[in-house]
């Protein structure tokens, strides 16, 4: 029973923050779009701001993993 409940607090982990990490890519895409759309002078400087952002929500989303995975296999 132990076992069973770890493992699905380790999916629900993972499942919620890769969900609203996926969310908030998609979000800040999405305006960075329409900001390259509106001013096309400025899209290398945003492109690049989105690339940081990206990368940045990317890595709590991993880390989540990272604490999935012990979850599962330390205890």
């Amino acid at each position: 029973m132990e076992k069973s409940l770890v493992a699905l607090a380790a999916a629900l982990a993972i499942g919620a923050v890769g969900s609203i990490a996926a969310y908030a890519i998609s979000k800040m895409a999405g305006k960075a779009f329409d900001s390259m759309a509106r001013q096309p002078e400025v899209a290398s400087r945003v492109q690049t701001s989105l690339t940081i952002a990206i990368v940045f929500i990317e890595t709590c989303a991993i880390y989540a993993l990272v604490v999935s995975l012990l979850l599962v296999f330390v205890f």
